[in-house]
């Protein structure tokens, strides 16, 4: 995937800089020690990463970081952010390349038993070779790592803190939405699985089957590698979580983190801002200044270093809106509304199969250009044709739609398969449409159906004389799509939850 090819190049070189650039902010005579190191993972299979000791603190014990690395990336991934947290926290960091990718070894197994249990024995590695706290262990990560970090927190009761960003908690909730191939994100990862790594048996076989337009195998695989069904034992062990994602990530959209954060019983933080998978946080992993990562580090120093720094006492939910650049906090993410409109969708009828003017946009792309510049996926409302398309009332003052839109109708098909788009935009008075958020449903073995879903979790201010239109269509080439030509009619509601 090119764009995922893209942003690991741009961490390894700000990241070559920030090996020999100082903290910011640290006192000079503290500093870091790096070195490259080769870790025996599970089994003995060599992990190899950077080993980043504070130096000028005296002899520790000092509190341990682990970080696996992305899919597809190397473990220079977090040698900035390391540097830094071992100068400015004096924390003891190793990042290393994920089981099956570049210089580790092993095969990928898409983050199953041996790359969980990597992370059980990088810890056994560093407590015997380093000066680190067998008493304050953490792991962060950003996607892959992040995930491997949640399974490894529910496996390993000597992780007392977690920073998961751009994380899935559930595989097939992310990548099978509402039943809903989401072809270019699994597309996408699978190509970058087979140029940057090994693939394993399972990798091999979801490979196959998605290049005939199935996802078995991976579906049934989904649950021993998600988090979300691994609550019970996060919660038993209590590891403190902190959870950091965006509200266009293509990857792991945000809701499937909404729902575990809920489930949680332990410490946890969760942050909600604009943009696309890891775009939030890539500057960060460099060692840069970033709000995801002063957070994480934050987080960090509150649960493992004990430093009393308020971050448990600030609302945990944390949500700038997509449009906007400012953070608001909320007790819970279903708090942080305070009212809801309720629009009604008379029935309208469309042809299946044949797309309209709306779409999802570019993933990581468009993501990334509406979390960097605010520039959204954009539409001319009047022109969407071959679609339903329903106007709310416009806005007399300023508001924010926050929370998750939900969509409950009726649907009648003349096909037993549909798959519909549903799209929500923010219209101005001249009647161009900026993306609030989208999800796809897919209706499967009967031609009339009644729907109930929530679109993705999204923050996002309409300004006064704006109003929103949800269209409807069949078609969206992010997604696969089961619709054929036919007629399809929907009505119903539409809830939208705003403050």
């Amino acid at each position: 995937m090119r764009s995922s090819r893209l942003l690991t190049l741009l961490t390894a070189v700000v990241a070559v800089g920030a090996l020999s650039a100082p903290a910011s902010g640290a006192a000079t005579s503290f500093g870091a020690d790096i070195s490259y190191q080769t870790i025996p993972g599970e089994g003995g299979t060599p992990m190899r990463g950077f080993v980043v000791k504070p130096t000028g603190r005296g002899d520790g014990p000092f509190p341990l970081l682990v970080m696996p690395a992305s899919w597809g990336a190397p473990n220079l991934e977090y040698v900035g952010a390391a540097r830094k947290l071992a100068a400015e926290s004096g924390d003891v960091v190793i990042s290393y390349t994920s089981r099956g990718f570049h210089d580790s070894g092993g095969e990928i197994d898409v983050a199953g038993p041996d790359t969980v249990n990597d992370v059980s024995r990088v810890i056994d590695w560093a407590l015997a070779n380093t000066p680190a706290d067998v008493n304050k262990i953490g792991v962060a990560g950003i996607s892959y790592g992040a995930g491997i970090g949640l399974l490894a927190a529910a496996n390993d009761k000597r992780v007392k803190a977690v920073a998961s960003m751009s994380t899935w908690a559930d595989l097939e909730a992310s990548l099978y939405p509402n039943e809903t191939i989401s072809q270019l994100s699994a597309g996408g990862l699978l190509a970058a699985g087979q140029l940057t790594g090994r693939p394993g048996p399972d990798l091999r076989r979801i490979t196959a089957e998605f290049l005939q337009g199935k996802i078995d195998y991976a579906r049934q695989l989904a649950p021993s590698r998600s988090a979300s069904t691994k609550v019970d034992e996060i919660n038993a062990n209590g590891a403190a979580v902190f959870i950091a994602n965006s509200f266009q990530d293509a990857i792991f959209p945000p809701n499937q983190a909404v729902d575990f954060y809920d489930r949680l019983r332990t410490p946890k933080r969760l942050l909600l801002q604009g943009g696309d998978h890891a775009t939030s946080e890539v500057l960060g992993a460099v060692g840069l200044s970033n709000d995801v990562w002063d957070a994480a580090t934050a987080w960090f120093d509150r649960y493992l270093n004990g430093i009393d720094n308020g971050i448990d006492r600030t609302p945990p939910v944390q949500a700038m809106s997509a449009n906007a650049g400012k953070w608001h906090g909320y007790p819970t993410w279903a708090s942080a509304a305070t009212t809801a409109d309720t629009v009604s969708l008379d029935t309208k009828a469309f042809v299946s199969g044949v797309d309209s003017a709306a779409n999802s946009g570019i993933p990581i792309l468009s993501g990334a250009l509406q979390g960097y510049f605010k520039i959204p996926v954009g539409v001319f409302v009047p022109a969407v044709l071959n679609a339903g398309v329903w106007h709310g009332p416009v806005y007399s003052t300023a508001t924010t739609v926050v929370g998750k839109p939900k969509l409950a109708a009726t649907v009648k098909s003349s096909n037993a398969d549909t798959t519909l788009m549903a799209y929500l935009y923010d219209v101005d008075p001249a009647g161009f449409g900026a993306l609030v958020t989208h999800k796809p449903y897919t209706i499967r073995g009967t031609r009339t159906a009644t729907i109930d879903f929530a679109l993705e979790s999204i923050s996002w201010d309409v300004p006064a004389g704006h109003h929103l239109a949800l269209v409807v269509d069949s078609v969206d080439l992010r997604y696969t799509s089961e619709s054929k030509a036919g007629l399809v009619k929907i009505g119903g509601t539409l809830t939208v939850p705003r403050r």
